[in-house]
């Protein structure tokens, strides 16, 4: 594998994310190393929170959830994944399977010896995030999902999808702060938008952003699908608290959170909430108020 990493400098001065950077080195599944990012904040001795991010962003996204969480006497971990943030980037889009993402954050997860987890997780993070779940629900207390799924390819993809697959591969220049502030429901500041573009510096970086959404199974012979098949089976087994807090505004994952609220046995009469006013992004959108439903879900569960 041919490993890119975001010069540091990169990432000077960003608006709002005055937070520490923690790295942890992983196998990268060929024999060589790759070092992954993570902020980590809070006591160490308390239950971690683990904000996962997805398609393009990084954990800049959580920035406004991240104070408040801890505020509220909780650890916070938030890792970039491969490919984003000040993680490391792969050249070749080849090299970036879904199956490689899930072994790589349960490495994280395990070099951290994280336990008693609170998952959070929106977009690609609930993808990466539910399947870890799956692969060791003793480890995780509770789940709160948000503008997420996990598709096997048996239901039929939107055309709106299918041309985002088409896009992200095709498209001369991949504007990954614009994609960002096209998913919320207002647009974004230029300023906020230049770190979004941060961990970017040129068209190369991007591999790992440009093939995310081909990576999720769209067809039932998708290679990853049969693996997603296995996760739900456990997943309506999990008993432990888990909550849904979609946004209103969403078109992408709109009416996903009822999958989960009838198939989950842990959301059974848990708050279930739509969270007004927010895009795909809702962390950017309504990061306050997820913050304070994540904390409620916490205090409510112990």
């Amino acid at each position: 594998m041919k490993i890119l990493r975001t010069p540091e400098e990169c990432f000077d001065n960003l608006p709002g994310y005055p937070f520490s950077s923690h790295y942890s080195e992983i196998a990268d599944g060929e024999g060589g190393h790759l070092r992954v990012h993570y902020v980590d904040e809070g006591p160490g001795e308390a239950a971690p929170v683990l904000l996962m991010h997805g398609e393009p962003s990084w954990s800049y996204l959580y920035r406004k959830m991240i104070p408040l969480i801890v505020e509220a006497g909780n650890r916070v971990i938030a890792p970039d994944l491969v490919g984003f943030g000040r993680s490391d980037k792969l050249a070749d889009r080849n090299d970036y399977t879904y199956q490689r993402h899930v072994d790589w954050m349960q490495q994280v997860m395990d070099k951290l010896s994280l336990n008693r987890i609170t998952l959070v997780c929106q977009d690609w993070g609930g993808l990466i995030g539910l399947r870890l779940v799956a692969a060791a629900p003793h480890r995780f207390d509770r789940v709160v999902i948000a503008n997420t799924g996990l598709p096997t390819g048996d239901q039929k993809m939107t055309d709106a999808f299918l041309e985002w697959q088409r896009f992200s591969l095709e498209t001369p220049e991949f504007g990954v702060g614009t994609i960002v502030s096209s998913g919320c429901s207002q647009p974004l500041s230029q300023e906020i938008i230049d770190a979004y573009n941060a961990p970017f510096p040129d068209e190369t970086y991007k591999e790992g952003a440009r093939i995310f959404p081909s990576l999720v199974p769209t067809t039932p012979d998708d290679p990853e699908a049969p693996a997603n098949r296995e996760a739900w089976k456990v997943l309506q087994g999990f008993e432990k608290p888990f909550l849904t807090a979609f946004s209103d505004k969403d078109p992408i994952t709109r009416g996903g959170d009822r999958v989960f609220q009838k198939l989950i046995p842990g959301a059974k009469n848990q708050p279930h909430t739509t969270i007004q006013g927010g895009g795909h992004f809702l962390q950017e959108d309504c990061g306050e108020t997820l913050a304070s439903v994540v904390c409620d879900f916490i205090k409510a569960a112990k």
